[in-house]
């Protein structure tokens, strides 16, 4: 069977406030050509549909657009939710959706219940396992400790109890939305940190043959069988170098298994430049990234007058200005930003706590601030699907 792997299409997101639906449209034109060209068999999408819990109008319709021409082509498809998704909201109308084939799984309760393929060589069981919330979910997998990969253990112990009683020789396909151990994250991606751990490790899906992972928007394989499809557009600065794609799977009968990148559309390419603003503005060098989106970083000591007006004379897509003044050797680097990249939310609050009191929070007041963080994103979850 040959399955086309993708996800994290995050419908209806902009770039730096610069609009990506025709890039969007763009890429399901290509997914259906793919589709049709490469005589693919089934599609899985791997979570976060759309961008937010409420989607524009604009991106439903896209949305609505991409399942008609799918269902046109006669090719099956398994779609979950993602955490950016309202899992109620994508899931609904889905035993309808599915008699035209196309199969949701957004409830976590349905998760050991297989959409069943068959090719000429017998069946292939599609698992979804939707986005799992540990804290809203540990009630149904019956865990006592709500993390990560508590709840999907269970889950995947519900997939593997249910495969165990299929008929011999049946193949499997588990979709997941998660992050996984070993992935390499960008900025674009929101945190699902509980605990103060946000990863699972890739053995949780041991014992099926393939694993379509979303979330992380890089395309990646972690093992032969256990891979990411990555975002089909690039959502960060971050993902500059990033190869979007899609992977084109062909499952044997036996399990045996060949993967082959699918490139994605570009819209525009991405450039990070940084220097003074005057040589950037006469640097011959950065000739080709002048219709590239672009993030400049300016090391002027002294912030200049108007420098978005003037970098966008060369670069007419400069979308980002960050400021990163060049300090005299062993002067403090005071930049605020500076001080808090690629420090989480509870690392920040770990240093305030350190800043006023002198002394950095012990064993049991760090326990006491992860579970206020979590509270709070469980909350906002809660509020975002309430909406």
């Amino acid at each position: 069977m040959r399955v086309l792997h993708t996800s994290d299409w995050h419908l209806g997101r902009a770039f730096h406030r610069v609009s990506l639906l025709d890039a969007q449209a763009a890429f399901i034109d290509h997914l259906v050509s793919v589709v049709r060209e490469e005589r693919v068999d089934a599609v899985v999408v791997a979570g976060d549909v759309y961008d937010r819990a409420v989607p524009p109008l604009s991106a439903v319709e896209l949305y609505d657009d991409a399942l008609h021409r799918l269902a046109d082509l006669d090719v099956p498809v398994v779609m979950i939710s993602g955490n950016h998704d309202s899992a109620r909201r994508l899931g609904v109308g889905a035993g309808l959706i599915g008699k035209a084939g196309i199969h949701l799984r957004t409830s976590p309760a349905a998760c050991a219940t297989p959409v069943v393929l068959a090719d000429e060589h017998g069946d292939i069981a599609f698992y979804g396992l939707p986005y799992l919330e540990p804290a809203l979910v540990k009630d149904e997998f019956k865990v006592d400790k709500p993390a990560h990969e508590t709840v999907l253990a269970a889950a995947m112990d519900r997939v593997r109890a249910d495969l165990s009683v299929r008929a011999a020789g049946t193949r499997s396909v588990v979709l997941a939305h998660a992050f996984v151990t070993g992935g390499e994250p960008s900025d674009s991606e929101r945190d699902i940190t509980v605990g103060g751990v946000q990863s699972v490790p890739a053995g949780v899906f041991d014992g099926v043959d393939y694993v379509a992972l979303g979330h992380l928007h890089g395309c990646q394989t972690l093992t032969e069988r256990v891979r990411y499809s990555g975002s089909p557009l690039a959502y960060s600065f971050s993902e500059q170098h990033h190869r979007k794609s899609m992977w084109l799977i062909d499952l044997g009968p036996r399990g045996e298994l060949s993967a082959e990148r699918i490139d994605c559309p570009v819209p525009r390419p991405l450039a990070r430049i940084e220097g003074k603003l005057d040589e950037l503005l006469a640097d011959p060098d950065l000739a080709g990234v002048t219709e590239h989106w672009v993030e400049a970083t300016l090391t002027d000591p002294v912030r200049p007058d108007e420098p978005m007006a003037q970098l966008a004379e060369r670069f007419p897509h400069v979308l980002s200005l960050v400021f990163a003044p060049e300090r005299q050797p062993g002067e403090p680097q005071v930049s605020y930003a500076q001080r808090l990249k690629d420090r989480s939310d509870e690392q920040i609050a770990e240093d305030f706590v350190a800043h006023v009191r002198g002394a950095g929070p012990d064993d049991a007041e760090q326990t006491v601030l992860r579970g206020a963080f979590d509270a709070v994103r469980v909350d906002e979850t809660l509020r975002e699907v309430a909406r």
